[in-house]
């Protein structure tokens, strides 16, 4: 048995390695997410991955696949509806949020035969890692930050001042998608890691913790990074130790790291 076996064989370490790998590309694109604002969009791409997993059992294909497909066409549906300028874009975010939630409820009570673990799909089940899981939270990873990589740029311009991106001739609304689509991927890779309620956390508050640390948007995107690996080696530690769900405890453990950080950062201006 080689090493690589004999890690990959403990539950514990296949889930420390799974979670630390999402961690590694939520800190960079959480970063995005917090500086455009984008929560909301984050909870109705999230919300929706319940829907991608009933229509992967009902179309009989990879469950990763199918909420990757599904978070896509829904932020492509948002990016259309919101031209219309009939609703406002957060009316619209709940509409499909809510709505994505319930079809993919109501969808999977169609299928008694099938047989799904509400519980971990919702709020993750990180400690039923698998080697396939792994291999598609690092092949998934490597092609976010390969893609973020080479469209950091861009991505930051059109972030700091849309108008100005567009005169110099930043290609804004392709940008916009592609960070739909490494989105979409994320959720699809973090399902398992934290559920589908609880992934925007894991995007959002590592990298609104690192904001308030940061010199500039690289310093931000690596503390975020560090943040997200301390909320998931902490989180791991305290569901191993406390018995408490693994999902959860990663969330709760990057919170109180938040609120120590803030803390200490009020403290030193006094």
């Amino acid at each position: 048995m080689t090493i690589i076996d004999a890690v990959l064989g403990d539950f514990f370490w296949r889930a420390l390695l799974g979670g630390l790998g999402v961690a590694l590309v939520a800190g960079p694109l959480g970063c995005f997410v917090v500086w455009r604002r984008m929560a909301y969009f984050g909870d109705t791409l999230a919300h929706s991955a319940l829907l991608g997993i009933a229509l992967s059992f009902l179309i009989s294909v990879p469950l990763n696949l199918g909420v990757v497909i599904t978070c896509v066409l829904i932020a492509l549906a948002l990016v259309l509806l919101s031209r219309t300028r009939t609703l406002a874009t957060d009316t619209l975010l709940g509409i499909l949020a809510h709505s994505a939630l319930a079809i993919g409820l109501v969808t999977l009570s169609f299928m008694p035969d099938v047989r799904v673990d509400l519980t971990g799909l919702l709020f993750g089940d990180l400690l039923a890692m698998t080697r396939q899981d792994l291999v598609w939270i690092y092949g998934g990873a490597a092609f976010i930050l390969s893609l973020l990589a080479l469209l950091w740029r861009g991505l930051l311009m059109s972030t700091i001042h849309e108008e100005l991106a567009r005169v110099e001739g930043i290609p804004v609304e392709r940008l916009r998608l592609a960070l739909m689509l490494m989105f979409s991927l994320v959720i699809a890779v973090a399902m398992k890691i934290v559920g589908v309620l609880l992934i925007t956390a894991l995007l959002i508050i590592p990298a609104a913790t690192a904001r308030r640390l940061a010199h500039n948007p690289e310093h931000m995107t690596a503390l975020a990074v560090v943040f997200g690996v301390v909320a998931v080696s902490g989180g791991l530690t305290l569901s191993w130790y406390l018995d408490t769900p693994a999902g959860p405890s990663v969330v709760v453990t990057a919170f109180l790291v938040f609120l120590m950080v803030y803390a200490g950062a009020r403290q030193s201006r006094h």
